[in-house]
């Protein structure tokens, strides 16, 4: 069989590690040809693409972001891009196209397998593991522990001087890193998009706790938290050239509030693309090699429109649908509230 693959949206750690696993798998087992599509859905419109081999994928098990490259364009954004990229598959005989990204890249892959019917196969990819179907997505175990290791030694800074930390991390829709990193980095309290805040009550929780000689307090932001309405001044966002709202800036705008409100000293941090950047880890090395290798059992086995899956322990697969967010669930809100939630709505 001819595969063809693409990666698209933003970068992930672990990206390689998947097209590594469909290269291994398909090609050592099932003696397949695979063609990868470059700057994603874009090397499929303008035919943009290289042969894929085992030799060529050597040493990119731990190597971050993607060797195909990745961008947001899609075939639906442009004009003709749909009947180009029938083309393009066409002209390299593809029997089927595995597609790797976040909500947006796949859900173009559910628009695009409904629009031509063409043999699709998704695998879910983004550090913020806000993809419903899936327990899991690979890219987040890694940006956690970027996020705990950068709390970890805040806490000696924040000690030091007498200090509030106030560390933003990505979240959009959802307050997953912030939550796991906020329980692992022993955090003071965590702002999360599920759960608005109101300002007053979070500068009393830290008020109260300098005033029983605590000299050092970590505030986890998630970029997509906001706070009650009334409350505090909201940030105006602002859109990409592809729609999407462009977050950040909560963490820092919390910080002056808190200094202003308590008259205590505070300092923010944004740790933006770091969390998206360098080597995976081991876990999400073994996920991205299982989602592979599972992606290429179900195009041998003609299971089409599917997304590879993370369920309790185990890979599967579920209906290739256009994502809806997935929030933290309450079991681990639950879990955070003992140690870090005071002052939620």
């Amino acid at each position: 069989m001819n595969i063809g693959i693409l990666t698209g949206g933003g970068d992930c750690p672990g990206l390689n590690a998947v097209v590594r696993a469909v290269v291994r798998k398909a090609e050592k087992y099932h003696g397949d040809t695979v063609i990868g599509f470059r700057n994603g859905w874009q090397g499929v419109i303008e035919d943009d693409s290289e042969p894929l081999t085992i030799e060529k994928m050597r040493g990119t098990l731990p190597r971050g972001g993607t060797v195909l490259g990745t961008s947001r364009i899609q075939p639906f954004a442009v004009e003709g891009g749909v009947e180009k990229s029938k083309e393009t598959l066409a002209h390299h005989k593809i029997d089927a196209l595995i597609v790797i990204g976040g909500d947006g890249t796949l859900s173009v892959a559910v628009d695009f397998q409904n629009e031509t019917g063409f043999n699709v196969v998704g695998v879910p990819k983004t550090i913020d593991n806000d993809i419903s179907g899936t327990d899991m997505t690979f890219g987040f175990m890694t940006a956690v522990q970027t996020a705990t290791d950068a709390i970890d030694r805040l806490h000696t800074t924040a000690e030091s001087h007498d200090r509030i930390m106030v560390v933003e991390v990505m979240g959009r829709n959802s307050g997953h890193i912030a939550v796991w990193a906020g329980i692992a980095g022993g955090a003071t309290l965590t702002l999360i998009p599920e759960e608005p805040f109101d300002i007053e009550k979070i500068c009393s929780a830290l008020k109260a706790r300098h005033a029983t000689n605590r000299f050092a307090s970590i505030v986890v932001v998630a970029e997509g938290a906001r706070p009650i309405d009334g409350t505090m001044e909201s940030i105006q966002s602002e859109t990409d050239e592809f729609g999407h709202v462009q977050l950040g800036g909560i963490g820092e705008r919390v910080a002056k509030e808190v200094e202003t409100r308590t008259g205590l000293t505070c300092r923010s941090i944004s740790l933006s693309y770091i969390q998206r950047g360098g080597t995976p880890s081991a876990f999400d090395r073994v996920l991205c090699t299982s989602f592979g290798v599972e992606a290429v059992d179900a195009v041998h086995e003609k299971d089409f429109g599917k997304m590879m899956s993370y369920q309790k322990g185990k890979v599967t697969r579920v209906k290739l649908e256009k994502s809806k967010s997935s929030p933290v669930g309450e079991d681990l809100i639950n879990v955070a509230k003992t140690f870090f939630l005071p002052g939620m709505n």
